[in-house]
């Protein structure tokens, strides 16, 4: 649709009063006099000009769409570790450390409880004559890996090759070689791990809690409105602005679940928020912090090549919809638009006649 329109200025004549510059005061008495002069509106008076318009250029450009977002540098959620050997705590890791499989997490009784890999809990002691189960082929999984095998391919099955294997591998810890398994022997976890905190100090009572461990690869955590969570795609890349520096990070998780936001002062906002997570391309990016507060810009769709102006340059018209007004050396006309995808300040916009290079009045 297109719609021209000239714009003309409207001018009325006015009469004006104004204070004589000589003003006669009469003094009678307790009366006085104020002479005025009466100005005719056929007195010239010149108007002071319109100001100048600002007008911006219909440019061709991309646009897309953006959501910004708080979040937080550091190395994701922390797991509490919970002694399940009984005994005294002898020895405990350094807060920062990171720990593989079959390293030492700590030790109790000048022995040590190393890290095993697997997600689930070990809830039985393991001997000759055990059940079949997963949690049987999780241990030969875990024993291959340290180096004792024997048994073959890791199965359901204890068999006197896995009691075999675990002797050896209790004589490497200098444990007694039992050929059984306790479920406090070890601390499972998915992979590796780094301690974050302790939560014990040597000489206290080995059950309980006695460390917590986060993941070893720092990451951005952001909490993200559920109404939006289709602006975070697995997989997908986003800006993450940390200290004032930008870099690129790749979203590896998106939650499922929804919790209640917290506000400035740590009260609910009433928002659901998911947790998304996003790891940095390049790990040096985010400096050598282990925490720090960060912004992540979530992109889900792209205009490329796309007729746009400033927002401020929309005119809403009586009948609906939108329009542009157009400056053409000093000569103005209205256009019909459609809009489409609005971001950083500018809209996309389509109208006949309306290219790039032409020049649209704008407040902003």
């Amino acid at each position: 649709m297109t719609e021209v329109t000239h714009l003309k200025p409207r001018r009325r004549g006015r009469t004006r009063w104004f204070v004589a510059g000589a003003v006669l005061v009469v003094v009678l008495g307790t009366s006085s006099v104020v002479v005025l002069t009466r100005v005719s509106s056929a007195t010239p008076v010149k108007e002071a000009a319109p100001p100048p318009v600002e007008t911006a250029e219909v440019v061709k450009t991309d646009l897309s769409e953006e959501e910004e977002a708080d979040g937080t540098l550091g190395y994701g959620d922390e797991s509490s570790v919970q002694g399940r050997k009984p005994g005294t705590i002898t020895s405990l890791p350094e807060a920062g450390a990171k720990i593989t499989r079959c390293q030492a997490v700590y030790g109790v009784d000048a022995k040590p409880v190393p890290l095993f890999y697997g997600t689930l809990p070990f809830y039985r002691d393991l001997a000759t004559g055990a059940d079949d189960g997963a949690d049987v082929k999780q241990l030969e999984e875990n024993l291959k890996a340290c180096g004792f095998g024997g048994f073959g391919t890791p199965d359901k099955k204890f068999t006197s090759a896995t009691a075999a294997a675990l002797k050896k591998w209790q004589k490497s810890l200098g444990l007694e070689q039992t050929g059984a398994f306790g479920q406090g022997d070890v601390v499972l976890a998915a992979g590796e791990v780094r301690v974050s905190a302790l939560s014990a100090k040597p000489g206290s009572p080995a059950q309980g809690e006695v460390l917590k461990t986060s993941g070893t690869v720092r990451s951005v955590q952001v909490k993200l409105d559920a109404a939006k969570q289709d602006l975070a795609q697995q997989g997908a890349k986003a800006s993450v602005t940390i200290n004032g520096k930008t870099t690129q990070g790749t979203i590896t998780d998106v939650g499922r679940t929804a919790v209640e936001g917290k506000d400035a002062a740590g009260q609910d906002d009433g928002k659901p928020k998911i947790t998304v997570t996003v790891k940095l391309d390049d790990p040096a990016a985010g400096g050598t912090l282990d925490s720090a507060p960060a912004s992540v810009r979530f992109t889900k769709d792209v205009h490329s090549g796309v007729l746009a102006v400033p927002v401020g340059a929309l005119l809403a018209l009586a009948e609906g919809g939108y329009a542009v007004e157009v400056d053409e050396n000093g000569q103005r006309r209205l256009i019909g638009v459609q809009t489409g995808l609005f971001s950083g300040g500018k809209v996309e916009v389509t109208g006949n006649g309306l290219t790039a290079g032409l020049r649209v009045v704008t407040t902003s």
